[in-house]
């Protein structure tokens, strides 16, 4: 079951699913289908050089033209990016909103087949949106999320003291380095909650992973 569809296509929602379905039809929001991710973002980085050959996951657009964009909006025009994990007891899901210029949303989601940390969900999730808005030739991006952890780290403002953040947040660094511009911010939880609605999300809904995984 795809939750993003389900959320708009459903005619009678309650509770928690509803409360997401108005928060997300305030949006302009493009439709994009989620998959699993089996792998951490930093292993499938160390099995496959260079960088442009990285692919935690295949996204599979409905439309191929969704995301065409103007030449000049992406090349002068800075996007946001806003990232948020999410971990409980059901697993770990990571949500990404790619926002253009002219204030068209797309939103991202996965659900990670792997144990991880949330601090792990929170890198994974950025990773995932980096590598995207890079496959979409954007060249100007502005970074935000509610990961105080995080954002310190990889503006390398607060050390890395967890051996298994280090080759995240080193990941995280030569993936900017794709960008002419780049920056990283923190906005507080109640500015991301998009983001993290989609992450809440991923976790909530169960997989069939011989369907739902690619190889990578």
């Amino acid at each position: 079951m795809d939750p993003i569809k389900y959320i708009f296509e459903k005619p009678s929602l309650s509770g928690r699913i509803a409360k997401w379905q108005v928060l997300l039809s305030e949006h302009d929001i493009v439709y994009v289908t989620k998959k699993a991710i089996k792998g951490s973002a930093v292993a499938n980085h160390l099995a496959a050089q260079p960088v442009a050959d990285y692919e935690p996951m295949r996204i599979d657009f409905p439309d191929e033209n969704i995301f065409l964009v103007e030449k000049n909006a992406r090349d002068h025009e800075t996007w946001t990016m806003l990232f948020d994990g999410a971990s409980n007891e059901l697993g770990h899901g990571i949500g990404v909103v790619l926002i253009s210029p002219e204030e068209k949303v797309f939103p991202l989601m996965a659900k990670l087949c792997f144990e991880c940390t949330h601090n792990i969900a929170e890198y994974e999730a950025c990773i995932m949106g980096l590598q995207v808005a890079f496959d979409m030739s954007i060249k100007k991006l502005k970074v935000l999320g509610d990961s105080m952890l995080v954002l310190h780290q990889v503006k390398e403002e607060w050390e890395t003291r967890d051996a298994k953040l280090v080759p995240y947040s080193q990941y995280v660094t030569k993936l900017s380095q794709n960008f002419e511009k780049i920056s990283f911010d923190h906005v507080p939880r109640e500015d991301n909650r998009m983001a993290d609605a989609l992450a809440t999300l991923a976790v909530m809904f169960d997989l069939n992973l011989e369907f739902e995984l690619r190889p990578i």
